[in-house]
């Protein structure tokens, strides 16, 4: 037996019977079961409960058996004075308040309705399995599940906002700054990401904010930067790429040493980092003031729009410095512009509306419901059991689901355990 799960029970009022009675045979009436409490001190808050015609208002303390009361200490705590119900499993020992008079005690185990016990049993006994539910996962209703999903979704932007308060922080609160590195570090997917992110921590955006209208000077901070000069190519755009690099290098004392060394290995020739440098430098020789617009855009389609740059023309014939290629436009696709929508754009604008007190989450949640969902191996085994992500709201929200409730078998903080518990 968790304790958790007896959390579950009070807060959800699972207790059975008309006639309840304490374990000194008062009788009991809840009243109200309280506020649950998340910090230190007593489980449930500002409960009332009326016992022996007496009628109480105060909190609740929860425990597997009553003796837990002096494991954990609570008789030397005042935080605890003013419990007035003691609610167990198992009864195994009487509870004193200071004066040396009983605390009221409901012993849980004799008023709890066996097909709860059971399915509560059944979700945490699985073993082997992917998922705790993975055998009853099709049976929640489409309309909880929706639900839930939208909730965690903005349980998961809440989380991603954690890491750019911290690089708001980090640069003064410059919000250009904050969306050039989180861009960068998204151009570069996940064999470049970190990689790319280094780069972008290596130029101060002022530098960027100086060079934006020179598309030159802007592919020769990002390619020198990354380390993708230091070779001995002789091709003229190398060179005139080297040349422009090592001046601003020298103008603005630039240092690469702190730079992760970039991948092309196992990367289709359109992922390859030149070709993602070179679109980035793109856009922001095109876009002069990028942030504004993506705060000022709620379309897909407007994204589509502002978010379409082409690598420049050299990158036309080639996807390396050394090799020449036949010629295509390397513009930024609408499927590449949804990941930089999911993983960048959109967390942006949420934390900035979070710092401006304002609610954009209908307008998020619409944009994201536009969005195919993506296609990963927990996205799958979800669909598997459930086809429920038709969206990019449904694959990100699953992914939260999987790493935040799955993994950590948070089955009574999730709506999906909570439904098959109580069905």
């Amino acid at each position: 037996m968790q304790e958790d799960f007896l959390h579950f029970i009070w807060q959800h009022k699972k207790v059975n019977g008309v006639h309840l009675k304490t374990t000194q045979h008062e009788d009991l009436e809840i009243i109200s079961v309280g506020q649950l409490n998340t910090n230190s001190g007593p489980d449930f808050f500002n409960a009332q409960a009326k016992i022996a015609d007496q009628l109480w208002a105060g909190n609740v303390e929860i425990h597997v058996k009553s003796s837990d009361w002096f494991v954990h200490n609570h008789e030397t705590d005042k935080a605890y004075d003013n419990v007035i119900l003691h609610v167990v499993w198992e009864h195994d020992t009487e509870i004193f308040r200071k004066n040396n008079s009983i605390i009221p005690t409901l012993e849980l185990k004799q008023y709890i309705n066996e097909e709860l016990l059971q399915n509560y049993n059944k979700l945490f006994s699985a073993k082997n399995k992917w998922i705790n539910c993975e055998t009853d996962f099709s049976d929640v209703q489409d309309f909880i599940l929706s639900n839930w999903l939208e909730r965690i979704y903005i349980e998961r932007l809440e989380r991603k906002s954690k890491t750019i308060e911290t690089l708001l922080e980090a640069s003064k609160s410059n919000w250009e700054s904050v969306l050039f590195k989180m861009l960068t570090k998204n151009f570069g997917l996940k064999v470049n990401g970190d990689s790319f992110f280094s780069v972008a921590n290596s130029i101060d955006f002022s530098i960027i904010r100086k060079q934006q209208t020179k598309p030159i000077a802007l592919e020769a901070l990002l390619f020198g930067q990354s380390g993708l000069l230091d070779q001995g190519i002789e091709e003229g755009y190398f060179l005139e790429l080297k040349k422009e690099y090592l001046f601003l290098k020298q103008k603005f004392q630039l240092s690469n040493s702190q730079v992760l060394p970039i991948q092309f290995f196992r990367l289709r020739p359109q992922n390859f980092p030149t070709i993602r440098l070179s679109q980035l430098a793109s856009l922001y020789n095109e876009e002069q003031h990028l942030f504004s617009k993506i705060i000022d855009t709620n379309t897909l389609e407007g994204f589509y729009k502002l978010l379409a740059a082409t690598a420049s023309e050299f990158w036309k014939t080639h996807y390396t410095f050394q090799k020449t290629s036949k010629l295509s436009q390397k513009r930024i696709t609408k499927s590449f512009i949804d990941l930089l929508l999911i993983n960048t754009i959109i967390p942006i604008k949420f934390s900035y509306a979070k710092s401006q007190n304002e609610d954009i989450n209908e307008t998020i949640i619409k944009l994201l419901q536009q969005i195919p969902s993506e296609k990963n191996s927990i996205v799958s085994a979800f669909n598997n059991l459930k086809n429920v992500s038709k969206s990019a709201l449904q694959s990100q929200a699953l992914l939260q689901l999987k790493s935040e409730y799955c993994d950590k078998s948070k089955c009574l903080h999730c709506a999906v355990g909570n439904a098959l518990i109580i069905k």
